[in-house]
């Protein structure tokens, strides 16, 4: 048998640079990189192994372990879980910083692979720098936080592990439905150990992603509910997207008539133009969709985990005789609220129904009702939208304004706070692509860097990041990388001087003000200081500008298009406003008791509008 010695580190590095996958008919390579922040648990081992294969595996330099491995998971998710990357860090605090990211992927059914350093394996220099000790289990590490938020984990403790290792991790990377994010712990002596390879290791792979068909008995069950329907609705989630469906839904939802919405992960699988779109769904909806998900006698859940901003906390599908069938590639998913499980690739799914369904056709009037509905929603879109003239603007007229500029090439990016509602009700979506929104963790300082991936995989977009300055303030540092790297961003920056989302919820849950706008917060005697994000960003090497209004943010966004690099635009916002229109209940628990009458009044609607919930 021929081998090739090498070390593990040298050895994990050829057989990832030796993955490929077949893509829109040509063979590219798995991964498309490696993010790398290094210290003395990654630097001597899989630092110099990096450095020898950097034609076929590129590096990149971040500022920040968590920022990073988010630019890597926006990165898969933009490119359809096909191509995706690899982050490394060092021991210790490095590691630690990863393992909110790895929550996120995990949360996102996202690939992501990590490979943190570890102490020594053998224990001899014990501890060492950035050691966390156990005093009872010398075994347990920062590590082994990534075992609950990871998909897969190992702790590669000799250097054959990888021979059995490395493949399972891959399989998980490229599973449809426990894809997720895989693990390798990397003690640093390992990293550097080395051993006789078999030569057929590092051999060329293609992968392919497999499509799960519907089981004969699934699909006969799913299929008697579509046909005795007359007032189907089908939501569309982020399956749709990773099945590279947008397409087959768009011919399945014509073909037989049924409105579509779709959930913070599916939204843009059709253009929001299309005769059937309905728009989003749930808390953060649109009228249109949450009045037909209550009227609605089947729903076709396609490729969505029904979080509770979709089904508004189990209670938005209101009528007792609803069939709920659930569409989806996991077991796990499929099976949620007692759903007619059809457990399978989306695209196989989609064309199994309809192939089987023949000439059916949703009511008539059901359908007109839906474009009714639509036509009024569009309307509440255009008039909270617009220029209003305010010295305040809402987020929402800063939306229209990004919206309007972003056109058919742009892809708007943000994660957290009242932006993410507001965008999912508001946006109007040219189609595949053009929107990414992480909602499913909602990780505050996702945004910048998650900007950064999207441009890294699609650098024919124009990449609009909507972040708020609570956001920004947290993780801002990738802006300085995406100057280096030469990934245009355009960044908006909504100044309220808080976490606007949150103060409004505190509100809307009978609560006072407090800590959460910086007028309500501890601060010294004159205040908390106004930040100046413009000037901040061009420390980091961004062409930026403060502008006051809608207005002036219509003209710095013309400029931001025709700018080389990186573009921030900051502006102050109303904190207090957002859409009142569309929108469904959310179940926020209220203190049963509390010296606050506003508090009590709150709770009596809480427990008014959880009996409405189904279980």
């Amino acid at each position: 048998m021929s081998t090739i010695r090498l070390t593990m580190a040298q050895a994990l590095v050829k057989y990832l640079a030796a993955q490929y996958i077949e893509l829109d008919g040509e063979e590219v390579p798995l991964f498309a990189g490696t993010f790398a922040i290094f210290g003395h648990g990654n630097v001597a081992g899989l630092g110099e192994a990096l450095y020898h294969a950097q034609e076929q595996l590129p590096t990149y330099r971040a500022h920040n372990e968590q920022t990073m491995a988010h630019a890597a998971i926006a990165y898969a998710k933009a490119k359809g879980r096909r191509q995706m990357m690899a982050v490394t860090s060092s021991i210790g605090p490095g590691a630690a910083n990863m393992v909110t990211a790895a929550a996120l992927a995990h949360t996102n059914r996202l690939p992501l692979l990590l490979l943190p350093g570890d102490t020594f394996a053998t224990r001899d220099p014990d501890p060492v720098l950035q050691q966390l000790e156990h005093f009872n289990d010398p075994t347990i590490t920062v590590n082994d936080c990534f075992r609950p938020v990871s998909r897969y984990f190992d702790r590669i403790m000799r250097p054959e592990q990888l021979l059995t290792s490395l493949p399972q991790a891959i399989a998980t990377l490229l599973d449809p439905e426990h894809c997720g994010p895989a693990t390798l712990s990397l003690p640093q002596d390992v990293q550097t150990f080395s051993y006789d390879y078999p030569a057929r290791f590092f051999a060329r792979r293609v992968h392919r992603i497999r499509r799960p068909v519907p089981e004969a008995v699934e699909l006969d069950e799913a299929l008697a509910a579509l046909r005795g329907a007359r007032q189907p609705l089908i939501i569309a989630g982020g399956g749709v997207h990773y099945a590279d469906a947008c397409q087959t839904l768009d011919r399945f939802a014509r073909d037989h008539g049924i409105p579509v919405a779709e959930t913070q992960a599916g939204k843009g699988a059709l253009p929001d133009a299309h005769p059937l779109s309905v728009g989003a769904i749930g808390v953060t909806g649109s009228a249109a969709a949450n009045r037909l998900a209550e009227q609605a006698d089947v729903i076709l859940a396609v490729g969505t985990r029904l979080q509770d901003f979709t089904t508004g906390s189990r209670a938005l599908f209101e009528r007792d005789d609803l069939t709920l069938v659930a569409l989806n590639v996991g077991r796990f998913d499929s099976a949620k609220h007692h759903a007619l499980p059809l457990t399978c690739d989306a695209r196989e799914g989609l064309e199994g129904l309809t192939a089987a369904l023949g000439d059916w056709h949703a009511n008539d009037a059901w359908r007109e009702q839906a474009g009714s509905l639509k036509r009024e929603w569009d309307e509440v879109v255009t008039r909270v939208t617009a220029d209003h003239g305010l010295p305040l603007p809402t987020d929402a007229q800063v939306i229209g304004a990004v919206n309007r500029q972003a056109g058919e090439d742009g892809t708007v990016v943000c994660a957290a706070g009242g932006l993410p509602g507001e965008l999912h009700k508001l946006w109007q979506p040219a189609g595949p692509g053009s929107y990414h929104v992480e909602y499913g963790f909602s990780c505050m300082g996702y945004e910048i860097a998650g900007g950064l991936g999207v441009k890294m995989a699609r650098p024919e977009r124009e990449v609009f990041v909507m972040v708020g300055d609570g956001s920004y303030l947290m993780h801002n540092s990738e802006l300085a990388t995406s100057v280096m790297l030469g990934h245009k961003l355009i960044v908006v920056v909504l100044d309220n001087r808080g976490f606007g989302c949150i103060n409004r919820l505190q509100h809307a849950t009978g609560g006072a003000g407090f800590n959460n706008l910086l007028e309500d917060c501890r601060t010294v005697p004159e205040g908390a200081p106004k930040t100046d994000f413009a000037a901040h960003a061009r420390a980091l090497g961004c062409q930026a500008e403060s502008v006051s209004g809608i207005a002036a943010l219509k003209a710095a966004l013309v400029r931001a298009r025709q700018a080389s690099s990186t573009y921030v635009i900051a502006l102050d916002t109303d904190p207090l406003p957002s859409t009142a229109e569309g929108g469904a209940w959310w179940d926020v628990a209220v203190p049963e008791v509390s010296e606050r009458e506003e508090v009590n009044t709150a709770y009596r609607g809480y427990v008014e509008a959880k009996a409405r919930q189904h279980r």
